[in-house]
């Protein structure tokens, strides 16, 4: 790669001087050219553009090492015990495949898009934090938002790296090729330290709120959240419950950042309810940028709709879609006269039954599919390619979930257990469920149920230690598969990367 240039690539640690910089000033970006890294943090409007750029890889539809497809929901969900990989047979996106079976080794799974994607970030957080201070003419104002976004955004990729692999190198410079060979991995207590570290300044940093042509960019209370979830992950119980506390303010109420529970639960996934009163951290895809196949690095759509959708459906309500991530039997059984069931599970087998309309059923399907991100005619847009422009955003931290995670810390410090009783009861009354006992098993169970195909449920089994007994099925292997091998190409060489155990 040409250090000479900040430029659109696909990252590992050798492509570290990889930055995106070239984009409009929305988060529905792709980047427009090339410029030279000498002249380009030279004015406002120039650094913006990098904090944008910085945003970019947590929208990536395709990247990673080898450019494949790689939206992190399909390979999380095909982890978990919500859903199979599916698709259209063992061999389809076999990275998906074998996190499902659990077959995973160093070159085959989706390491490589996790690893590349978050590391791409990393780099971007970087190289903005390094050249924020010597814009000339950006305000005090400007430069204490910009940097606490770059922080919270390194924060955030770190978190995954971190909870993905433990085994991560700590960059927090621009890495060149003089010094690319010589990164050793670091402890993972350093990693979380760095992480908290980023994280308390950028919320002192961010702003409260957002106005709407803003919306997608973080706040003090996504920094608050994230904050709390790696307190979560790393059992500081207190402080975790104390950090949600500030983000969740009375259960049931509008909170001091606005927070505030969507009285329908199926309308918080809608496209035409984005950002909605409960999102507190919400990736943002666009089915307006007229993709087509040619388009294959710049995608910000959300493709993942089209990939979860029945295949070779033809009937009301939904679009044809590729049928991976079926949802399991074991899920579908759960959520059986929950009021959530229909908002999660689409019972394609049922609906062609009684419409008599068709599909094909997925490898590994039950006739279940994912309902909060299906291809619904209803949000079909007629600009470009169908399957590639999907409007629909994924809201990555919300209020049940932070509720839930509050509650969960407050158990485990010996907390206040009537506060924890009131956000689950919060959560439950949301849908129309009666109180139940604030227990660990109860909050588990209401997570699973809250938060089916979300993206969490895999985390959260390892997090628990119910990983191995959970995913059994699946062929889970204890003491290995709890973080995933880091890919090949990172170990091999002159690379001083050290393979993780069991790989």
């Amino acid at each position: 790669m040409n250090s000479k240039y900040i430029k659109y690539a696909a990252f590992s640690l050798l492509g570290a001087m990889g930055i995106v910089a070239s984009c409009k000033k929305s988060l529905q970006l792709q980047p427009v050219g090339e410029f030279a890294a000498t002249n380009y943090y030279t004015t406002p409007a120039q650094a913006l553009s990098a904090v944008v750029a910085a945003y970019d890889p947590l929208v990536t539809e395709t990247g990673g090492i080898d450019n494949t497809y790689s939206d992190p929901l399909g390979a999380l969900n095909s982890a978990s015990d919500d859903c199979f990989a599916g698709g259209g047979s063992s061999s389809d996106v076999p990275s998906w495949q074998a996190i499902n079976n659990y077959t995973l080794n160093p070159a085959l799974g989706p390491q490589d898009q996790f690893w590349a994607i978050n590391f791409q970030g990393v780099n971007r957080a970087d190289v903005l934090l390094e050249n924020l201070p010597h814009v000339p003419g950006l305000s005090g104002a400007l430069l204490n938002r910009y940097t606490g976004e770059g922080l919270f955004l390194r924060a955030h990729y770190y978190f995954d790296l971190v909870r993905l692999f433990k085994n991560v190198p700590l960059i927090l410079t621009p890495l060149g090729l003089t010094n690319v060979y010589t990164v050793n991995q670091a402890p993972a207590d350093s990693v979380y330290a760095q992480i908290e570290r980023d994280l308390k300044t950028a919320v002192t940093d961010l702003p409260a709120t957002v106005i709407p042509s803003e919306y997608g960019r973080v706040t003090q209370g996504a920094a608050q959240a994230l904050l709390g979830k790696v307190y979560l992950y790393e059992k500081k119980w207190a402080l975790a419950a104390s950090a949600f506390s500030t983000v969740n303010g009375t259960p049931g109420a509008a909170s001091t950042y606005g927070y505030k529970l969507q009285a329908n639960f199926g309308a918080i996934f809608s496209p035409t309810n984005k950002f909605n009163s409960e999102s507190i951290f919400e990736l943002v895809h666009s089915g307006n940028q007229n993709f087509t196949w040619s388009n294959w690095d710049q995608f910000k759509s959300n493709i993942y709709v089209q990939m979860v959708g029945p295949r070779s459906y033809t009937g009301p309500l939904y679009y044809s879609g590729y049928g991976f991530n079926p949802i399991t039997p074991q899920l579908a059984t759960a959520l059986k006269g929950d009021p959530r069931y229909g908002y999660t599970v689409a019972n394609i087998d049922s609906l062609t039954k009684a419409t008599k309309s068709s599909y094909q059923q997925s490898y590994q399907g039950a006739g279940y599919y994912i309902q909060k991100y299906a291809p619904l005619l209803a949000n079909k847009v007629t600009t470009g390619t169908t399957d590639l422009n999907w409007p629909n955003d994924y809201i990555e931290i919300r209020l049940a979930d932070t509720y839930l995670m509050e509650a969960e810390a407050l158990l485990n410090a010996g907390g206040d257990a009537a506060r924890a009783q009131s956000l689950l009861d919060a959560v439950r009354t949301r849908v129309g469920l009666p109180s139940e006992p604030a227990t660990l098993p109860n909050i588990y169970n209401e997570r699973r149920l809250e938060l089916a195909t979300e993206g969490h449920r895999w985390f959260d089994l390892v997090r628990w230690g119910q990983a191995p007994a959970a995913l059994a099925f699946k062929g889970f292997k204890a003491g290995t598969n709890e973080i995933l091998p880091i890919p090949l190409n990172e170990t091999t060489g002159l690379s001083k990367i050290k393979q993780n155990p069991g790989y």
